[in-house]
């Protein structure tokens, strides 16, 4: 099963729009009862997502942290019909990704954005329950004071990159891009989350799909030498072969193969 690579976010307190979310074109639908809802509507929109769920549609469910006082009534929708698995904010506990996993029986996308989220990535990567690791940058940056562009954050994406590695899990979900008005500037961070090892991202509004998908598919050129490169191998009979002045050992070869698995 290939991993989602778009997941859009819907305010739990705008359950009106989940049915066009779904219709949306993208991979997953995240209901969020964390940061999009003001804390005098938690209850109510909680209320709201309950009946709003459809076991023939189902979605993810962002719910509160741990340290809040919504999570234990948040954590008691989980196990319900119409919800896919459970996006945890600020994880900082391999324990409590499998608590939530044994107890809702739904697979958990743990979001590393705090230090301590960071210092104890190996332990979330590894919990029985951890789909796929997400990267909240804009809290990081709060948590880390860290000012400045996206790029100062890329040595934390790497970390996110290389444990899902290690724990066998599929590669990461980078976190939002805040513009959504300029489909250029979503496919550019795309692009640059692909490079870095990402193939999923979180999305803020419908018109930010398309982008990502573009970003996280292979260009024209990509198919191009992928196409090349895979005729070369296929008429080399196994013998080592050169392409415009560059040799193609395996790696290279399993890569092209990759890009037009990804094309199609």
């Amino acid at each position: 099963m290939i991993p989602a690579r778009s997941y859009l976010f819907v305010p739990g307190n705008r359950c009106e729009r989940i049915a066009k979310a779904i219709a949306s074109g993208a991979d997953a639908v995240i209901v969020d009862l964390e940061d999009a809802v003001p804390p005098a509507e938690k209850d109510d929109a909680r209320a709201a997502v309950r009946a709003s769920l459809d076991a023939a549609r189902p979605i993810w469910l962002r719910i509160n942290g741990e340290q809040t006082p919504w999570f234990a009534a948040d954590r008691a929708l989980c196990g319900l019909p119409g919800i896919a698995g459970i996006v945890l904010p600020k994880a900082e506990s391999g324990a409590l990704v499998t608590e939530l996993h044994l107890a809702a029986a739904r697979p958990v996308l743990p979001t590393i954005e705090s230090g301590l989220g960071l210092a104890r990535l190996d332990d979330i990567a590894t919990a029985n329950g951890t789909e796929r690791l997400v990267f909240g940058s804009i809290d990081l940056r709060l948590d880390l004071a860290i000012p400045g562009d996206e790029p100062v954050l890329d040595p934390y994406r790497m970390q996110l990159v290389l444990a899902s590695r290690l724990a066998g899990l599929p590669s990461p979900v980078d976190g939002v891009t805040t513009s959504f008005s300029d489909p250029d500037v979503v496919e550019a961070d795309t692009r640059r989350s692909a490079s870095l090892g990402f193939t999923g991202k979180l999305c803020i509004h419908p018109q930010q799909i398309a982008p990502v998908h573009r970003g996280f598919g292979p260009t024209p050129a990509d198919i191009d030498w992928a196409r090349r490169v895979v005729a070369a191998d296929d008429s080399a009979d196994g013998r080592a072969v050169a392409l415009n002045g560059q040799m193609v050992d395996r790696p290279v070869v399993e890569r092209a193969r990759a890009i037009l698995a990804r094309a199609s």
